[in-house]
């Protein structure tokens, strides 16, 4: 009687602490479908479709574009000529004879074009430097499509993943919120029902962290997707669960390695960079030699007698001895060649690496999703039930009952953790190599 009236003092005191970890854990549960937007839900997209609408409405791709157009207008530029320059001159003229006396006067006026010819071979040396512009801009747009999708695939199944562990969070937060109301309406008697009644709590508690961890996610994914596609940040969103379908790859490492030395974006870039800096070379060493003006002109004076001048003038710049202008500048010219070289060198040996090591991360992630059956999932959420209905018939100890609960939700992390980390490993090595290996396969 005595046991009966403490509790019965306690639990008023615990009612009002109960309450508010109900409503704070309820608010967290309903977070994402609070925080995707009023109204009715949109339908559910695939991930195919999902990735094609951000590749084509990405804002960042118009800065690409742009970059492309501005290296189409210097090709241009570059194969252009220089444009003629035209004079002229206008006056008046007087005569005077051997005595000084004024033996004539009248209008002088002369006009001239001049066209500047560059030295044969230079202005191609230009164009093919402003050809490699364009394809830098076009590997760069290239490489910005490649990873853009890749990044989409990610976040699309990383919005898949959140949503699944919050609803499992949601699945074990209502079997302790039941457990709990059943522990209120009964009338305790002894020590262990309230002590139980305080391990539920403080289970709840960490989930609480669990719930609050996995509605944050849910809402980065979904904001970064609607930044990618060019919505709104809260826009509402629904992506049909994926099923992957993790492929090894077939091709050894040997033809990885070389399927990323030719395709690459990163390095044919740095090998561009290269070829174009040897033009930039032998341009910096062809305009040594100078250029020529040629200057047809024609003027006329009419001071007493008429006096008609047509001609050609042909003008060179004098070369200066003791400048070094023109050698200091092919002296930078193949210094950037050797800086290029040592780029394309390193960056072979840094994409090696990382093909080696992307490689082998998702040979090892996919050895591990393969340790599971796919039923994983399924058997830890009926074991995780079971525990629940024989915990209330007493026949299951509570540390029991807690751990499966736990164990199943640990299992639903662990699971889409290392699905996403594999597909990671596999879209980077997609990346790397740029070979279609559909290691990861997306089916909605």
């Amino acid at each position: 009687m005595q046991k009966t009236s403490s509790i019965t003092r306690v639990l008023p005191r615990i009612l009002p602490q109960l309450a508010r970890h109900l409503v704070l854990l309820g608010t967290v549960s309903v977070l994402p479908c609070l925080r995707a937007g009023a109204g009715p839900e949109p339908p559910p997209q695939s991930v195919g479709a999902l990735v094609a609408q951000i590749v084509a409405q990405n804002p960042e791709r118009r800065f690409y574009e742009a970059e492309i157009d501005a290296a189409k207008a210097g090709v241009r530029v570059a194969r252009a000529w220089n444009a003629p320059e035209i004079s002229l001159d206008a006056g008046h003229q007087r005569v005077r004879d051997d005595h000084g006396a004024l033996a004539g006067e009248g209008t002088a006026w002369s006009v001239s074009v001049t066209q500047t010819f560059e030295w044969p071979g230079r202005i191609p040396l230009r164009k093919a430097i402003a050809n490699r512009d364009v394809e830098l801009a076009r590997l760069g747009f290239d490489r910005f499509n490649q990873a853009l999708s890749a990044r989409a695939r990610e976040l699309a199944f990383g919005l898949h993943a959140a949503n699944a562990k919050a609803a499992a969070i949601r699945e074990v937060a209502d079997r302790f919120s039941a457990l709990r109301e059943t522990f209120l309406a009964r009338d305790p008697a002894g020590l262990t029902p309230l002590l139980e009644t305080r391990v539920i709590e403080a289970a709840e508690l960490a989930l609480q962290r669990r719930a609050t961890e996995s509605a944050l996610a849910v809402q980065s994914a979904l904001i970064e997707l609607n930044q990618l596609r060019g919505a709104a940040p809260e826009a509402a969103l629904r992506v049909a669960a994926p099923a992957l379908e993790f492929h090894p790859v077939a091709a050894g490492l040997d033809a990885l390695l070389a399927a990323a030395r030719e395709n690459n974006f990163d390095y044919r870039m740095r090998r561009v960079e290269l070829e174009q800096q040897g033009y930039a070379v032998r341009l910096a060493k062809h305009e040594r030699y100078p250029s020529v003006s040629l200057r047809p002109y024609y003027s006329d004076a009419k001071a007493g007698d008429r006096e008609t001048i047509v001609g050609v003038g042909v003008s060179l710049p004098l070369p200066l001895p003791l400048s070094n202008g023109k050698r200091g500048a092919v002296q930078l010219a193949e210094a950037r060649q050797r800086q290029a070289e040592t780029a394309v060198l390193t960056s072979q040996r840094e994409l090696e690496r990382e093909v080696v090591t992307a490689a082998r991360a998702f040979e090892t992630k996919l050895a591990e999703t393969r340790r599971w059956p796919t039923d994983t999932v399924a058997r830890f959420r009926d074991a995780a039930a079971l525990a629940d209905r024989h915990y209330r018939l007493g026949a299951v100890p509570i540390a029991t009952y807690l751990e499966l609960q736990n164990s199943y939700l640990d299992a639903v992390e662990s699971i889409l953790d290392t699905q996403q980390e594999t597909l990671a490993a596999g879209l980077r090595l997609e990346q790397l190599t740029g070979l279609e290996l559909n290691p990861v396969a997306i089916a909605p």
